[in-house]
Order: C-alpha cells, then structure tokens, then sequence
C-alpha cells in the first residue's frame, strides 16, 4: 500500500475518513494504549470504506517536559502506524493536542498565571484549571520544545507507508492566538520545515475551524497556505450562530469554499458530523436517525462536488457510559454521541450511507484547481478580515442564491 498524495492538479479519488478517539478510553488512550482494541476499531473502519485515520497526539502525553518527548509515547506511536497499515488505512497525525471536545489539554510546562477569563478549561495532570496558557508562538523556550517534538515524532515515522500527512494542531486558536500574523507565520515556517525535514518531505496541514473564518485571529487561510501543502476546516451548523438550521448541510462547501479563495489551496473538510443528542433535542420532524443519515449522505456528495479533497468523519465511536463523568465529556454531554458507532460497537445507519459512497463509480472527484464558483466573483480577499463575520453572513446569502439557480 502506497501513500497517496494531495497534487493540486491530481484528478484522484475523493478521500474519506474519520477522526478517532477509542470508545472506551477517550482521550485518555495513549495513558493506556490497548492495540487489540485499536486493531478492532481500525479494521471496522476500513471496512467502512474510510481510508485515513486522523489521531492526535495529547501533549502532556507526547512531551511531559519541554526537553523530553516520551519514548514510551512514540514507540506506542509507531505501533499504531503498524496497525494501521496492517488493516490498509492511512494515519493523519495532530501534533500539538490541544484543543479536544471543549477543553484545552495542557502539559504542566504550558500552564501560565490562573486567571477567570478563560473560555475554555485546561486538563493538566488529570486536573481541570482555570489559567491561561503561555503563547507557544512567540516564547523561544516553547518554540524549541515543539521543534523538538515534530523532529522526535516526524523521526520515528520517517518513511512510514501508513503516514498520509501531519496535522499542527486541531483548532488552535482555541488555546492562544498569535499576537500578529508575522508571529503566526514565522512558528509555521518553523514548525513545518522541521517537519518536512525530519519526516522526509510529508505533507503538512493545519486543522482551521469555522471560528478561524468569524474572527480576525491573526492566522489566516492564505498565511497557512504559505507552508501547508494543503488546508483544512471543519464546520458544524449547530455552532454556528448565523446559520439558522442546525442541520443545514450547505454551511460545509459554504466553509471549505471560502477557505479555498482565502488561501488558494486544496481544502481536505477535516471534520463535519452530527450529535445525535442535539437532534434528538430539536423539534426536527421525522425520525432521529433518518435525519442523521440524509445530513451525512447529502454533506459527502456536496463537499464532492464543491471540489473539496476529501470529508473527514467527527468522529468514530460514541463514548463508553464508564467516561461520561469525567472531562471533557461531565460538561459536554453532547460529545458523548458522534459517534458512527454506538458504545456497544454496534454501527449506526450512517455507516451504510458511507459504504455505499466510497463503493460508487463516480467517487472519483473531479479536477479542481484554486478556482472557485462564479459567486466569489469580484469578491476582495483582503477585505474579508475587515469585518469577518460580517463578510461570512453576507457571503453566504450569495451562496444559497447562487446554488438555487444551479448546481455548485
């Protein structure tokens, strides 16, 4: 099994996949890695027709000290890689984890003054805290602490057949944000060419969010298309306050669209999916399930046809009852149940909607280059940040006045 690559000018397969946590230990799976239970879930996963898996790499987990990354995590690392390729998937690894489910995930090393101000809790040596977290953009010290994480990690897997790609990081600009978009760009240079260097030329992206698209937080789309090889963006209508359908499918070639004539670089739609629990909460008409299945079914041909790379699954199983109470699942019940599976392993008709779609003929998607539809027409890029959820509402009523005239 070959990796395959992301060529801006490639006509290849549309790339499905998931995002994974283990049903029974959460995030707290590399503290007590079980590989049977990995083999399990991966081998499921590949019969889903998914084909990468994206897994994350908890910080504290990884490097307990600024000058230390954990030999223990990176051989449990590399034995993942093994498993993967052993049950034909792909692996995308998110250095830098961070952000997850509501909840900044820290080591000590990275904990600053406590403070009230905090949108998000820090989990930190199995604690929750209300502190900030030092800028790891600007700060020398964290500067040489996460080259030296992407040299150990990128090292061990360096020509590895299941590494697809690595991720630097998930939804960032949850825990810091850089304080200009020179700082920004220079930790991006760093961070991927130690990458690229220590990896031997792997693919490299960064894991943007709708959040990323409503605010000016001084990393935008065409600052990390100057290093990735390829963006990301993940969106969910429940959590966007502008979008008055919580399952309005179109939001998501909406999203990866605009991050598409921002940066001017192929978008993989790293994460899109649906709550069961906040369906089953809404007024929606019709059967829970049904709902969630034509949600999915539609969002994999749109995000096809909008000329996205691929559409990344959130997430693979619903969480264990045995996890409910502790973080970050005690303050965020919905978490609890994304899942394509249920916690008893059992599938959810989801699972057959994307069968059926990586079985088509017509997976293939077809060629796209940095070119977007007619509707971004005359539209400034430089002027987006201005006023960005301004820009994002305005933008998207001409989306859906252009799609009600034709296909995207």
């Amino acid at each position: 099994m070959g990796k395959e690559t992301v060529k801006q000018k490639d006509i290849q397969k549309f790339i499905l996949g998931v995002n994974y946590w283990p049903i029974n230990k959460a995030m707290y799976w590399w503290k007590c890695l079980d590989l049977a239970e990995v083999e399990e879930d991966f081998r499921k996963i590949s019969e889903c027709g998914l084909k990468v898996v994206r897994i994350f790499l908890l910080w504290e987990d990884f490097q307990p000290t600024p000058s230390k990354v954990s030999s223990l995590a990176i051989r449990d690392l590399v034995s993942v890689a093994d498993t993967a390729y052993k049950c034909g998937i792909l692996i995308l690894p998110t250095l830098f984890c961070g952000h997850m489910s509501g909840i900044n995930w820290m080591p000590g090393w990275m904990l600053g003054a406590r403070t009230n101000r905090t949108r998000f809790p820090v989990m930190s040596n199995g604690r929750l805290h209300n502190c900030r977290i030092l800028n790891y953009y600007t700060d020398r010290d964290l500067i040489r602490a996460q080259r030296l994480q992407c040299r150990e990690i990128a090292g061990a897997l360096k020509q590895h057949p299941a590494v697809w790609a690595y991720d630097l990081g998930n939804e960032s600009s949850n825990c810091v944000v850089p304080p200009d978009r020179q700082s920004a760009r220079d930790w991006l240079e760093m961070m991927a060419g130690e990458l690229k260097h220590s990896s031997g030329g792997c693919q490299i992206t960064l894991g943007m969010h709708a959040e990323d698209l409503e605010e000016n937080r001084n990393l935008w789309p065409q600052d990390a298309a100057c290093y990735c090889d390829f963006l990301c963006m993940h969106g969910y209508p429940f959590y966007l306050e502008w979008v008055d359908d919580q399952l309005d499918v179109q939001v998501l070639p909406f999203l990866g669209e605009i991050t598409r004539w921002l940066g001017g670089k192929p978008v993989l739609f790293e994460e899109f999916g649906v709550s069961s629990q906040i369906v089953a909460e809404k007024p929606y008409p019709g059967e829970q399930e049904n709902l969630i299945t034509a949600y999915y079914e539609q969002a994999l041909e749109l995000l096809r046809l909008s000329g996205m790379i691929g559409a990344f699954v959130w997430c693979y199983g619903d969480y264990h009852p045995d996890l409910w109470n502790k973080p970050p699942l005690k303050d965020n019940p919905h978490e609890r149940h994304f899942g394509l599976f249920r916690y008893d392993g059992s599938p959810k008709p989801a699972v057959s909607v994307i069968r059926a779609f990586a079985c088509r003929p017509d997976y293939l998607r077809r060629q796209v280059d940095t070119q977007t539809g007619s509707w971004l027409d005359n539209e400034d890029r430089e002027q987006f940040y201005r006023n960005p959820l301004n820009e994002l509402k305005r933008l998207y009523d001409k989306f859906k006045k252009s799609i009600e005239k034709g296909p995207l």
